[in-house]
C-alpha cells in the first residue's frame, strides 16, 4: 500500500478529489490557485481550467462536464472545450467561501462553507441546493469538511474539522432534511479529520490534516481499523476509483523536506 505520486504542480492546497465511475475521470481542485483539474487515468492526460476565485468542490454533470463551486458562485466547466459558464450562486456572506460538498442520489448539491480569508468560529453552514432553491441543513459550523452518505441514503456523515469528530445525521432523501443523531467517531490525536469517503463495505476513510495518513474507521463502532501513511503531513481528502483504489490529495506545510506536499497520490488497495 505504498502511495505513488500522480501529479504535483506545487499547489498550496490540493483538495476535493472525486472519481466519475461512469466515465472514468478523476477531478480535483487547487483551492487557492482557483484551478480545477480533470485527470484521465488511462492516458494520464491532465486538463485544467482556472476560475477567478477560490474553488472547492466538483459535481458531475456528464462526460467531461462538471459543476464546480467557487467563491463567486457555481460554474459549469466543459473539459471537452475548456469553456466555463456561470450557473448559480447561493446567498453567502462575503467573509466565507465554499469548502467540501457532495451530491445525493436525487442530484441535490450539498455544500458547506467556512470563513475566508480568516477562519471564524461557527460562521459556516451546510447548504442544500436543488432545482433553483436552497436551504440550510446544518448550521453554525467552523470548517465544514468531509461528507459521506450511507449506501441506503438514510444517513449523512459530516466532519466539522475543529470538533475532531464525525457526526451522523438522519437523512431524508425525499425532503433533503438532515437531523443530528450523534457523534460516531472522535479523533484523540494531534491530527484533525478533513475530507472523507465511504468504501463498498460502509467503512469511512478519513484524511488526517496534521497526521500524514488516511485512516479507516467503522462508523458503527467508532473504532479505527487501519491507516495508510503519506509522505506529507497535511492530507486533505480521498476518493475511490472503479477498482477500489484510492486517490489522495495533500497540502503544503512548513517542512522543506516534504517536496511532494500539495501533490496527488494513488494507493493500490486491490
Amino acid at each position: 500500500m505504498n502511495p505513488s505520486l500522480v501529479f504535483n504542480s506545487n499547489s498550496e492546497l490540493l483538495e476535493g478529489p472525486v472519481f466519475d465511475k461512469k466515465n472514468n475521470y478523476l477531478y480535483f481542485v487547487s483551492i487557492l490557485d482557483c484551478l480545477v483539474y480533470c485527470y484521465n487515468p488511462v492516458n494520464k492526460e491532465i486538463l485544467s481550467v482556472k476560475l477567478d476565485s477560490p474553488v472547492s468542490c466538483v459535481f458531475f454533470v456528464e462526460r467531461k462536464v462538471i459543476l464546480v463551486s467557487s467563491k463567486d458562485g457555481f460554474f459549469e466547466i466543459d473539459f471537452n472545450t475548456l469553456e466555463r459558464k456561470f450557473v448559480f450562486q447561493i446567498d453567502i456572506s462575503n467573509d466565507v467561501r465554499y469548502n467540501d460538498g457532495i451530491q445525493d442520489d436525487l442530484g441535490r448539491v450539498i455544500i458547506g462553507t467556512m470563513g475566508y480569508p480568516e477562519i471564524k468560529k461557527n460562521i459556516g453552514n451546510v447548504f442544500s441546493y436543488y432545482k433553483g432553491e436552497y436551504k440550510t441543513i446544518i448550521k453554525n459550523t467552523t470548517i465544514s469538511n468531509g461528507l459521506a452518505f450511507s449506501h441506503d441514503d438514510k444517513f449523512l456523515f459530516f466532519i466539522d474539522t475543529p470538533t475532531k469528530k464525525v457526526a451522523k445525521y438522519a437523512y431524508n432523501l425525499e425532503t433533503g432534511e438532515a437531523d443530528f443523531i450523534s457523534n460516531v467517531i472522535e479523533f484523540k490525536t494531534s491530527s484533525s479529520p478533513d475530507g472523507m469517503c465511504m468504501d463498498k463495505n460502509g467503512m469511512l476513510w478519513i484524511a488526517e490534516w496534521g497526521g500524514a495518513c488516511i485512516s479507516k474507521w467503522n462508523p458503527l463502532t467508532g473504532q479505527k481499523i487501519d491507516d495508510i501513511k503519506l509522505p506529507c503531513t497535511n492530507v486533505t481528502s480521498c476518493c475511490f476509483d472503479n477498482d477500489g483504489n484510492l486517490y489522495i490529495t495533500t497540502a503544503k506545510n512548513d517542512l522543506e523536506e516534504e517536496v511532494n506536499a500539495g501533490g496527488l497520490f494513488y494507493v493500490k488497495l486491490n
